[in-house]
């Protein structure tokens, strides 16, 4: 009677325990399960992609260094079209405040007279001047979204931002991200 009380008082304290293990495998995950499901990513900036005439130069080397990143990581293949990604790495350099300024040259003529004889005219007489500016966090910033079945680019799915956060080689957020999704969904 003794050894079959022994065992079940054994029992009583490895049964919690075991069940206890089995909670490890359960662990809260830190980024979203379509991480370690998704194939297809796109990057560009906040103010659109690395073929926009006026994206910022920062932006612009930014989308690079992270693609760049993203091919040494090997997780994900980059696709050429927003539409045929599952996930959009959208960046943007950290700056309070820039500007830019432009021009436009014109041909000297009279109305209705292109500048040859003969001619007609195309385009206005003179040129013109355009400035912009943008203002905003001094932080670099990457976010990442995902598309929905119907197609359509949701929320940020992740977030994040620091200081020099997009500089290469090490593209820190990046390094972030993957170190976070690597722990979640190892390959």
């Amino acid at each position: 009677m003794n050894s079959v009380l022994r065992v079940g008082i054994v029992a009583a304290l490895l049964v919690p325990a075991v069940a206890f293990a089995g909670d490890k495998s359960k662990k809260k995950k830190t980024v979203p399960a379509v991480f370690g499901t998704a194939r297809y990513v796109y990057v560009q900036a906040e103010a659109g992609d690395a073929y926009k005439p006026d994206l910022m130069p920062e932006d612009r080397q930014a989308i690079g260094d992270v693609e760049d990143a993203l091919r040494k990581w090997n997780r994900y293949i980059i696709t050429t079209r927003p539409e045929d990604a599952e996930l959009i790495f959208y960046v943007r350099k950290g700056r309070l405040a820039s500007g830019k300024v432009g021009g436009t040259v014109g041909t000297p003529g009279r109305a209705g007279q292109g500048p040859f004889p003969g001619q007609p005219r195309t385009g206005g007489i003179g040129g013109g001047v355009m400035a912009g500016g943008e203002a905003g966090p001094p932080d670099d910033l990457l976010e990442v979204r995902m598309r929905n079945t119907g197609g359509e680019v949701g929320g940020p799915i992740w977030l994040r931002s620091q200081p020099d956060g997009l500089n290469a080689p090490g593209v820190p957020l990046l390094a972030n991200l993957k170190t976070a999704v690597e722990k979640d969904y190892p390959q």
